[in-house]
């Protein structure tokens, strides 16, 4: 029915809500309807202000109109449309070695961030117990190393320095009493 040529859209940033009708050629409660189905369509530049149309906005405006008018569309129709012509085009086959880089990449930063959190975990082992970072590995104390690691309950007898057991919390001072 029509063609985009019938409309002569004026080379200028932002449009009235009237000039939008005109050039569209279409009435103002025509023009509120299509903003209540496509909510980004229009500026308002102050809460109950005039919209405002861009030049983006008009064309948008012409293009439904061309889709409900011409093609006889619904506006959910023109809206799916108009979804697919701004979709990006995929490329259907995806090379395979392109694939492999890219896992091979994703795995090398992964272990390379699980290495750094390892080490970050183990000086601040170091920091807690008070020891430096060779002295566990240079007495080959892999059960003392282990038993950092252990969970206990709350409250479960725990070994402390000394062969001394505890019952999982701290004593009491008199002054606290």
């Amino acid at each position: 029915m029509a063609d985009s040529a019938e409309f002569v859209i004026p080379d200028r940033p932002a449009f009235k809500a009237g000039e939008v009708c005109e050039i569209a050629k279409i009435q103002p409660y025509v023009l509120r309807t299509w903003e209540g189905e496509f909510p980004d369509l229009g500026l308002s530049k102050t809460p109950g202000g005039p919209r405002i149309y861009r030049r983006t906005d008009v064309e948008r405006v012409v293009r439904i109109r061309q889709l409900v008018f011409g093609d006889g569309l619904t506006l959910a129709g023109a809206r799916r449309r108009l979804e697919q012509e701004q979709a990006p085009a995929t490329p259907d086959v995806v090379d395979s070695d392109d694939m492999l880089a890219v896992a091979a990449q994703v795995e090398d930063r992964a272990r390379a961030g699980i290495l750094k959190v390892k080490q970050e975990l183990r000086s601040l082992l170091y920091l807690l117990d008070g020891s430096a970072p060779g002295d566990m590995a240079a007495r080959g104390d892999d059960e003392a190393q282990a038993r950092e690691f252990e969970l206990q309950p709350p409250g479960a007898p725990r070994e402390e320095s000394g062969g001394r057991v505890s019952a999982g919390r701290p004593a009491r001072s008199k002054r606290s009493r």
